[in-house]
């Protein structure tokens, strides 16, 4: 049976946690920044962790 290869492209923008769930960093803080509040550039800082219906999907993705 061939080997599993890593999606390199979700590799890029998904992380695994030790307990198993999915990281991600929030989009739309690279440009532009001037023209957004304090507050969603904060927000924005923070990254996310998928829902569990995404995980399972994403976490096959990144299964090396």
């Amino acid at each position: 049976m061939p080997k599993k290869k890593t999606n390199k492209a979700a590799a890029k923008r998904f992380r695994l946690t030790k307990s198993g769930k999915v990281k991600y960093g929030r989009c739309g803080s690279r440009h532009l920044m001037s023209s957004k509040t304090r507050k969603r550039k904060r927000s924005l800082r923070a990254g996310g962790v998928l829902d569990d219906v995404e995980n399972k999907r994403i976490a096959r993705l990144l299964a090396s």
